[in-house]
């Protein structure tokens, strides 16, 4: 690590994964590069080993910050209200991963690469901020859903959420496919499969 204020190496790692997020959005994993990020900063790519040693520990430090922000989001949510019925959570958590898009595409894609590139402090860091997101989901259900099995909740529910892009997002090629296929498939928004499945767990007969 380069000698410099924690400001500054923040500031730069910051600037590293918004290159990175930038050039998610428009080209897929293996073929975003380093020097494909460089190129998106403004400096080197030999100072970005400074930082981040692979492209996946670029992506898990996005996914890391997509998980905080989520989390951040849901501690408001629990913050602000004093009770919510089943349908605004559910409404309120579809609301909150549907914003979340980055997050949901990185999980159903290539989180496996992501973990298994990545230095062992850097998948603690991220590890950590998954942990908060669980921590922020329960934090929910303890104040507005206290009967509930909390623990079947949360099982249930990270789990599924690494399907839920898959389901609400296709190439047109994808499309092509499926129509030819025949496949009598309707695809659904993030909000409506998120939406569905947090109901059905609050509203399961304990």
């Amino acid at each position: 690590m380069p000698k410099g204020s924690p400001e500054l190496t923040a500031s730069r790692k910051e600037e590293i994964v918004n290159a990175c997020e930038k050039l998610y959005q428009t080209m897929s994993f293996k073929d975003i590069t380093l020097k494909e990020i460089s190129v998106e900063t403004s400096f080197s790519r030999p100072s970005i080993y400074n930082y981040f040693q692979t492209k996946e520990e670029i992506f898990l430090a996005l996914m890391q910050r997509e998980y905080e922000l989520w989390a951040a989001e849901l501690n408001t949510l629990a913050d602000e209200n004093s009770a919510m019925s089943a349908e605004d959570f559910a409404s309120a958590l579809a609301h909150s991963l549907e914003k979340r898009q980055q997050l949901l595409k990185l999980l159903a894609m290539n989180h496996y690469d992501m973990e298994e590139h990545s230095r062992p402090e850097r998948l603690t860091e991220f590890k950590a901020a998954y942990g908060v997101s669980l921590d922020a989901v329960r934090a929910c259900l303890d104040k507005f859903f206290p009967y509930i099995d909390k623990e079947h909740f949360i099982y249930v529910f990270f789990p599924f959420l690494f399907g839920v892009y898959p389901y609400s997002v296709a190439t047109q090629k994808q499309l092509d496919a499926m129509r030819e296929a025949k496949l009598d498939f309707k695809m659904h928004s993030i909000y409506e499969i998120i939406y569905s499945c947090v109901l059905q767990l609050l509203c399961r007969k304990i």
